[in-house]
C-alpha cells in the first residue's frame, strides 16, 4: 500500500473542485481506460498528483507555466524521483499539450496503461 498523508485530504478536495481547463479536459477522457480506474488530485505520500491509476501504477501530471521555471523543474524532478521510488511511472504533459493535442496525450497514456497490464 502506498503511503497516504491525511493532511492532504482537504487540499486534494479543493484541487478537484478547482481543476485547470487542461486537467478538466483530460479528466473527461481518462475516467476509465482499458477498464483501469483513474483518480484525480490523489494524495500519494506527501504529494497530490493530478491523476493516478493504481492498477497500472501510473501517475499523470499536467504542468502549467510555472513548471518551466528552474526551481520548479528541480522540485518536479525530485517529486518524480520520489514517486518512481514508490514503484510508480510518471508521465508529464504541459497544459498546452493537453489542450492542443488531447487525443495524442490520451493515446500515450493508453500505451502506458496497456504496457502496465501486460
Amino acid at each position: 500500500m502506498l503511503p497516504y498523508n491525511r493532511k492532504l485530504k482537504e487540499p486534494a478536495r479543493q484541487l478537484r473542485s478547482d481543476m485547470t481547463d487542461a486537467e478538466s479536459r483530460l479528466w473527461a477522457r481518462l475516467k476509465q481506460l482499458l477498464g483501469v480506474q483513474f483518480y484525480r488530485q490523489k494524495p500519494l505520500g506527501n504529494f497530490i498528483v493530478d491523476f493516478y491509476a493504481a492498477k497500472a501504477h501510473l501517475v499523470v501530471e499536467v504542468d502549467g507555466g510555472q513548471h518551466f521555471e528552474s526551481t520548479q523543474r528541480l522540485a518536479d524532478a525530485e517529486r518524480t524521483g520520489m514517486l518512481s521510488g514508490m514503484g510508480l511511472r510518471v508521465l508529464r504533459f504541459t497544459n498546452a499539450e493537453v489542450l492542443e493535442n488531447t487525443h495524442g496525450v490520451v493515446e500515450e497514456i493508453l500505451r502506458m496503461v496497456a504496457a502496465a497490464l501486460g
